[in-house]
């Protein structure tokens, strides 16, 4: 009987292997059948299990209006279906009439394990006809691989990692939990790729993988996420996209913004105790700068300014002893160019086409939970953490903001965390004169200048262009990093990116669908509307042979049966033009924004960045830019109140300035920046009788006037002329 069954087929021979090789799991899963009568209605309609275990088998989902439940990787793994709908349509994008097709696709497979028709996982391999549930190959030890095409593999065709020698004779520890294991690769023992000393069970690494999430999930001994993740997907790890575990718990991190408020020299000079915290006065608590956990009121140690260093003693008496006599060094944070930032966290999403991101309900958790939610501001700032007081100087002509911020930023000596200096300069001045600039002033333009590029397309909403010389010469990454710099030392948010955009930067272009809005292209538009208006498949296949030559140029062509084909051929041509087209410029981008590790804290926290990435400021108003400004000289009091009334006039339009022209006269910048402006915007009252705004320091002096009147027609003069002359001398150039 079996020499002629080893004549067979390759078909019936795998069949054969697999009756002799299962014959063990038939009767186990036989125990593991579902019970006739009510539970039968909660059972996977894919797998026949009722198992409620997210971790094994993801969320188990029941749509009662549709008597329907499944587990999500049963359908994410499944062979024959693809996510056409919205996140929110059908099953997590999966639509309902699809998932029955699927059902009854797989219910002619029959499982090479336990035996039972439902098979709806293939082995991806060429020639292999092996099928089963999503259970049955765990149980065998298939691979699941939750990235790319979500191929699974069974376990004759299942990856291996190759190791050329081994050169371990004795049992080594798991990095995770400790316990000894043979330093052999299979199934449950992994290697780490980037580390030769570093083994794993597959189930320490599964759950570590669960617990730290996409953000966090890193070699234990090397702390690489690129190719240490790359690898574990391969072997059939499940990487999250959530945030990890720990950062979950509300107040997880309370403790670390609690600074030391204490004076605690021996003798304390406040009558107001030592607790007593004056902000911008002597009695203002200076924390040790090499400990940061002792403090001293600066009139209690004699120092002058909160510039001053000061150590407490136990420092100061480690310095001393070590022979250190120069200034303690503060600790700063790693700059860009030290750090391997290619370790970003998000730098390689999983890629999940045709699907969506199996971690999708992470997301809105991460968009809709209180807990992820961080002010912005908050967050630049302890991106500012890096500048160095080393200052750059910086020579800018404002005639030719562009390239003069190139030629800055691509000098050999500048180091984006050095503080920044703006002098400007006039070209083609014989005498060399120059004068102090604002750097935010500077920041706002170089912005401006980008948002009008032709490194950008769009009219509000902005995606990147496909510009060959500038992508030559490139300028994508000198944007990118431009525009991190800008974030990091106090300049405007652009507030033109596209959600598109944004999405590809966060989440990768594979998880992110374009939209109609993104095509600038007007001729691309039409088609695109062509295609999705068409109401017969004969008026569809009229569309496609009129744009046949530009279909095949994109390598959009499908064949069209039905005319609910259209809709996948608009998603394949979104697709192309918005993200494929660009995806040169989109890498060198993504690569200057990485400065600063601006673009890692984007990815971290998304919905902070999204509301200054994608979104304009909000309009200015009166009681903002009164908040705004202090007053830091003895003021006329006459002056304030004129003061107060002219910001009320500009704001119900009486005025023929703006808000905006306003904090454009003092600062430079026609809006807020996200993290604050330094040093804060103050308001003097001189005996002059126009005003001056000082935008090296954020000063506006107003004028002491006798009437309401003559202090309106003085500011609505000199602001008015003032930005109209700086626009005229800068406008032959903003745009090109």
């Amino acid at each position: 009987i079996l020499i002629p069954a080893l004549q067979t087929s390759d078909s019936e021979s795998v069949d054969l292997e697999d009756d002799l090789e299962e014959s063990a799991c038939l009767t186990e899963s036989k125990m593991n059948e579902n019970k006739p009568g009510d539970s039968q209605n909660l059972a996977c309609v894919f797998c026949r299990k009722n198992d409620d275990c997210p971790n094994k088998y993801g969320e188990k989902k029941t749509k009662e209006k549709w008597n329907l439940t499944v587990h999500y990787y049963c359908l994410l793994m499944s062979s024959g279906i693809w996510q056409r709908g919205k996140e929110e349509e059908g099953v997590y994008g999966f639509l309902i009439e699809d998932i029955r097709k699927e059902v009854n696709r797989a219910s002619k497979l029959k499982c090479c394990v336990c035996k039972k028709n439902g098979a709806s996982i293939g082995c991806v391999a060429p020639r292999c006809k092996r099928s089963y549930h999503f259970p049955c190959g765990l149980q065998r030890e298939c691979i699941f691989q939750f990235t790319g095409n979500f191929a699974s593999f069974c376990w004759n065709h299942r990856p291996v990692q190759i190791i050329t020698s081994n050169n371990y004779r004795e049992s080594l520890p798991c990095t995770i939990c400790l316990e000894f294991i043979e330093p052999i690769p299979s199934y449950n023992i992994l290697r780490s790729p980037c580390c030769k000393n570093a083994w794993f069970h597959r189930d320490c690494l599964q759950v570590q993988a669960i617990n730290a999430g996409v953000f966090f999930f890193r070699c234990t001994i090397c702390s690489n996420s690129d190719i240490f993740q790359k690898e574990m997907l391969r072997m059939g790890i499940h990487i999250p996209e959530k945030d990890a575990s720990w950062e979950l718990e509300e107040n997880a991190y309370q403790e670390l913004l609690q600074h030391h408020e204490r004076c605690d020299v021996r003798r304390c000079r406040c009558k107001e105790g030592r607790d007593y915290n004056a902000p911008d006065s002597k009695w203002e608590i200076k924390r040790c700068q090499c400990c940061g956990s002792s403090g001293t009121h600066l009139a209690c140690s004699s120092l002058r300014s909160w510039e001053q260093n000061w150590e407490c003693l136990e420092c100061r008496g480690i310095i001393y002893n070590s022979g250190e006599f120069q200034k303690a060094k503060k600790h700063v944070l790693p700059n860009s160019n030290n750090v391997g930032i290619t370790d970003c966290l998000l730098e390689e999403s999983s890629p999940k086409l045709p699907r969506q991101s199996p971690g999708s309900q992470s997301k809105d958790l991460l968009r809709q939970g209180s807990k992820f939610r961080r002010n912005v501001s908050t967050l630049l700032i302890e991106l500012g953490f890096q500048i160095k007081k080393k200052t750059k100087r910086l020579y800018i002509n404002k005639a030719n903001i562009w390239t003069s911020a190139l030629d800055a930023f691509r000098n050999r000596n500048f180091n984006p965390s050095y503080a920044i200096e703006v002098a400007y300069v006039i070209e083609n001045d014989n005498f060399g004169s120059e004068h102090p600039g604002s750097k935010q002033e500077f920041l706002s333009l170089l912005m401006q200048h980008l948002e009008n590029s032709s490194l950008f397309e769009g009219s509000l909403s902005k995606n990147l262009s496909l510009n060959s010389q500038a992508l030559k010469e490139n300028l994508y990454y000198e944007a990118g990093k431009m525009l991190a710099i800008s974030l990091v030392h106090g300049g405007p948010s652009p507030g033109f990116f596209s959600e598109t955009l944004f999405n590809c930067l966060v989440y990768g272009p594979e998880n992110t669908q374009p939209i109609l809005d993104d095509v600038s292209d007007f001729d691309v538009a039409q088609i695109i509307i062509r295609i999705n208006t068409a109401t017969t498949v004969a008026d569809l296949k009229s569309v496609i042979n009129e744009c046949y030559n530009y279909l095949e140029l994109i390598g959009c062509l499908r064949l069209i049966t039905t005319l609910s084909d259209k809709y996948m051929l608009v998603k394949d041509i979104l697709v192309y033009h918005v993200i494929q087209r660009v995806q040169a410029p989109f890498e060198s981008f993504k690569q200057g924004l990485k400065t600063l590790g601006v673009l890692e804290k984007i990815q971290a926290y998304p919905e902070a960045f999204c509301s200054i990435l994608c979104h304009k400021p909000e309009s200015l108003s009166a009681k903002i830019l009164s908040d705004l400004f202090t007053v830091h000289t003895l003021p006329d009091v006459k002056a304030l109140g004129f003061w107060n009334s002219y910001l009320q006039a500009v704001e119900d339009g009486k005025s023929t300035t703006t808000m905006e022209d306003i904090l454009i006269f003092a600062t430079g910048c026609s809006s807020i920046p996200p993290a604050g402006f330094k040093p804060t915007p103050s308001i003097e009252c001189l005996p002059v009788d126009f005003p001056v705004g000082n935008k090296c320091n954020n000063c506006l002096a107003i004028p002491v006037t006798n009437t309401y009147k003559e202090f309106q027609e003085n500011m609505d003069f000199t602001i008015r002329n003032t930005l109209k002359l700086e626009k005229e001398e800068s406008s032959h150039y903003i745009g090109h």
